[in-house]
């Protein structure tokens, strides 16, 4: 085999696909994809000698070809076929080689982000576990079932189909306020926005101040209550805390036209002085988790602006309000995808949900995308039921106004952290007037608010602060119950400020390891900002404020 030439046609046609990788200002040409030379040479003389020594063991009678070491190809029916076994091996070789030739591209770092994004989207697509023909399992699942994996493949296809979506988890499971967003509770208040829940005690006092949290619009609030023995919500109230629950409305046509100030003035806000109102408190403790965390900040700093301060503390989870490190979902932010987003809904119109769940599931493609599309419907099986999966399918709606704006003012320009850069409701934008005690979580390996963007919040905020970081990711990190007794957090009494993203770096070479949940910790530091106890309230609400449902309301349960 001529593997130099082949080497070099290769080369040649990978340099040509990735010029159109690489975004460029509309109207402008789009300029060649330039290597590291060094590099490439280095890279095809190792894959000439690799991939001769894979063709001379596939010829020696009585040697088998190595294992493939990646376990889409681990199993004894891809190991049993000297076919599928090469192909695996074939198919890892030329990926090795082309995630290699990613990273030998010169120039910039999102240039770089973006092709490497490309190269492992398409090596995820061309796995030959992917393909019925190739895919040794499925080929034996289909001769032990005479034929009717491949039948029951085919029913699931059409029904995802039909669904709009890869089914993740066996989703007839499930049923929102039956297994999933069971906390004892009720709707207090709604408008077009939100509802407001307020949940039953579940000890004979309560602390004095109550307990708002702010999950994100772009998902349902039930991530904090998936079920007893996992639920923020339900530690939260377990721990004496009087706690409401803003759950968004899943937006629909008549929302078409709302924006980013309507989400804080109408939501925000007014959760904040209905909770207020209801209990008569003055001050609040709040919560705002992921988006929910930057909207929460935003409406706290309108409010700052008017001369108000209704929160006694503030607690941040995975939240952007530095949008400097955004991690790999920088790749798909630029000038020309911003303006594309304002043209095409700035002035109205809904994101539909499924389109944001395909953008985050595609961000770990072989785990959320291809590993479903081989078991459903190459193999013909049914996921197991899971509530976290289901919680990820249950998808949400945007009003496109809204998203453009926070496109634009945070991700690309990142205006949030400019003092006065910002106008929402009529008032200056200025985060160093937060200065009540503020808790800033972040998980380790989020690769939707990387662990260095999480700890950037510190360097904004005037009041006392503490950072703590989690193990795993964006979900699992945050939903990780103290009796699991899981993972481990790191804590620093110290927020070095440097240069990003130096900062979270120094805080972490000196930071303690603790093992277990992070949810002790925060519940500790929340309790000494939450005032006296008094007795629990026999009854939601208020008498201004009637029970309007029982909790978890119609809103979560409206479908995208």
């Amino acid at each position: 085999m001529n593997f130099d030439a082949n080497w070099q046609k290769a080369a040649t046609q990978m340099q040509e696909a990735f010029k159109g990788m690489v975004q460029q200002p509309a109207g402008t040409p789009a300029s060649p994809v330039q290597f590291d030379l060094a590099k490439l040479q280095s890279i095809q003389q190792s894959y000439i000698d690799d991939a001769t020594a894979l063709w001379n063991q596939s010829l020696q009678a009585g040697t088998a070809v190595a294992p493939a070491p990646d376990r889409r190809f681990s199993t004894p029916a891809w190991n049993d076929n000297p076919a599928s076994k090469f192909s695996a091996a074939t198919y890892l070789l030329n990926a090795k080689a082309l995630s290699a030739m990613a990273d030998a591209v010169v120039g910039d770092d999102k240039t770089k982000a973006r092709v490497r994004f490309a190269v492992e989207q398409s090596l995820a697509a061309m796995a030959p576990s992917n393909f019925l023909p190739l895919n040794a399992d499925a080929i034996k699942k289909a001769i032990d079932t005479n034929g009717e994996s491949i039948g029951k493949g085919i029913q699931n296809l059409l029904h995802d189909m039909r669904q709009g979506h890869v089914s993740m988890t066996d989703e007839s499971q499930f049923e929102v306020g039956k297994n999933v967003a069971t906390t004892e509770g009720a709707v207090v208040f709604e408008n077009e926005f939100f509802q407001l829940l307020e949940y039953k005690p579940l000890t004979k006092t309560v602390h004095e101040k109550p307990f708002l949290l702010v999950p994100p619009c772009i998902n349902k609030f039930y991530i904090l209550d998936l079920q007893p023995e996992n639920s923020l919500i339900r530690y939260a109230v377990a721990q004496g805390h009087r706690t409401f629950v803003v759950s968004w409305r899943n937006p629909d046509e008549s929302m078409r036209s709302k924006t980013w100030d309507d989400y804080i003035e109408n939501a925000a806000i007014k959760a904040i002085k209905m909770v207020q109102d209801i209990t008569a408190a003055k001050t609040i403790n709040t919560l705002g988790f992921c988006v929910g965390g930057t909207i929460l900040a935003t409406a706290l700093s309108v409010l700052a602006a008017r001369g108000e301060k209704p929160a006694a503390s503030l607690t941040l989870l995975t939240s952007l309000l530095d949008f400097t490190d955004t991690g790999i979902l920088d790749i798909f932010i630029d000038e020309q995808s911003v303006a594309y987003r304002e043209q095409e809904m700035g002035g109205g119109g809904l994101l539909k949900g499924q389109d944001l769940a395909s953008t985050f599931s595609f961000l770990r493609p072989n785990d959320l995308v291809w590993n479903y599309v081989v078991g459903n419907y190459l193999k013909g099986e049914t996921p197991p039921p899971f509530d976290l999966l289901y919680w990820n399918s249950d998808s949400t709606n945007l009003p496109g106004p809204f998203y453009a704006w926070y496109l634009r003012n945070t991700y690309f320009e990142n205006k949030l952290i400019s003092p006065g850069q910002l106008t929402v409701c009529g008032q200056k934008i200025d985060l160093s007037k937060l200065d009540m005690p503020t808790y800033v979580y972040g998980s380790r390996e989020d690769h939707i608010v990387p662990i260095g963007g999480a700890y950037a919040s510190t360097q904004h905020l005037r009041g006392k602060k503490r950072f703590v970081m989690g193990a795993s990711g964006h979900i699992a990190g945050v939903i990780n119950p103290p009796a699991k007794n899981k993972r481990s957090f790191w804590t620093n009494d110290k927020l070095p400020a440097n240069q990003f993203p130096a900062a979270q770096s120094d805080w972490l070479k000196t930071a303690t390891e603790h093992p277990g949940s992070w949810w002790t910790d925060w519940s500790g530091w929340l309790k000494a900002h939450a005032g006296k106890q008094l007795a629990a309230p026999k009854t939601y609400g208020s008498r201004k404020h009637k029970v309007i449902e029982p909790a978890p309301g119609r809103y979560v349960k409206a479908k995208a």
